[in-house]
């Protein structure tokens, strides 16, 4: 049985989608693209059917990963039965989707994605809209450390059940 991750920001146009691309690209990459299922959304509905922001499509493009197909939606009720996991990229983010949970088994689903990445020593991935190109490297930077952390913790979990 796969393990279905929702990656959620605010409006599913730029953290969250190259968390989707990047964490897509490293499971193949580990042979763990048919043990996942992966998606992204967003928690306000302000780009619901949007492309990736332009800097979002242009820094990812330059580690050679294409998100250009993906389209913004918003997080629903329903994906809190449909995901194992749903990764906050910040505090505030999380605490949307708690409020959304529909069940205290619901909520322990939520995590920021960064739980991933202690070594990073940061909590949240910041957001990169009102911020230069630069600001998008970084969050790749950070992105690329926490889907390195949450593939090990899944590959480990696998070896152990088998």
């Amino acid at each position: 049985m796969p393990h279905r991750i929702l990656l959620v920001c605010l409006g599913n146009i730029c953290r969250s989608p190259m968390a989707e691309g990047v964490l897509r690209r490293m499971a193949e990459e580990a042979g763990l693209d048919d043990a996942l299922i992966i998606d992204s959304a967003g928690t306000g509905d302000w780009h619901v059917g949007h492309p990736p922001d332009q800097r979002a499509l242009a820094a990812i493009s330059k580690r050679g990963i294409d998100i250009s197909d993906l389209r913004a939606r918003q997080v629903g009720p329903e994906d809190f039965a449909r995901f194992d996991l749903l990764l906050a990229m910040d505090r505030d983010n999380r605490a949307d989707l708690l409020d959304m949970a529909p069940t205290p088994e619901d909520a322990r689903k939520v995590r920021l994605f960064l739980d991933f990445a202690p070594e990073t020593g940061v909590a949240e991935v910041p957001d990169p809209y009102y911020g230069g190109r630069q600001g998008f490297e970084t969050v790749l930077d950070l992105i690329e450390a926490a889907s390195r952390g949450l593939l090990d913790h899944i590959g480990e979990k696998i070896r152990r059940t088998g």
